[in-house]
């Protein structure tokens, strides 16, 4: 199904905004590793972008059940490289978050990816699909990567006290 979202200036509006979602996100990232993490600062952005899913109400970004476990996997995959490159240290008794150059080559990588991926078979493929698969893969790719820095996190700050 193809809207006026697909139309290439609206296609081009949108891949403007996904490159200005993606150095906001490094940004964001750089300045949080120079305060001390928390429990909060991490399981906090996985809940603010699960509300990224409401898109899934509109039929325009409704996608087939094999194109989500596609996302989903791809997502996870991408999660690993985060989970290796993404530490702690110690700083006067505080745990702060090692800044992952990775996030921003990751977030990078995914922007063209995506913008290959839709020149190559926009004719096949709506933005309402490429942009739902994309927001799985994202959240796949979030959620697991927090996980596993709450649970670095926690170990942490256990062998703290």
């Amino acid at each position: 199904m193809f809207s006026i979202l697909d139309h290439p200036l609206v296609a081009g509006f949108i891949t403007v905004m996904a490159v200005l979602m993606a150095t906001s996100m490094i940004i964001v990232r750089l300045r949080a590793s120079k305060k001390p993490a928390s429990v909060k600062k991490i399981i906090l952005p996985p809940l603010f972008m699960s509300t990224g899913a409401l898109m899934f109400f509109v039929p325009y970004f409704q996608i087939e059940w094999i194109l989500v476990v596609e996302a989903v996997i791809v997502g996870l995959l991408f999660s690993i490289l985060l989970i290796y490159t993404s530490n702690f240290e110690v700083k006067e008794n505080e745990i702060y978050l090692k800044p992952s150059k990775a996030l921003g080559f990751i977030l990078i990588g995914l922007l063209l990816v995506r913008i290959v991926w839709k020149s190559i078979i926009g004719e096949d493929i709506s933005v309402g699909e490429t942009s739902a698969m994309f927001y799985l893969l994202a959240f796949a790719m979030l959620v697991t990567w927090r996980i596993a820095m709450l649970m670095k996190f926690l170990k942490l700050k256990e062998r703290l006290n």
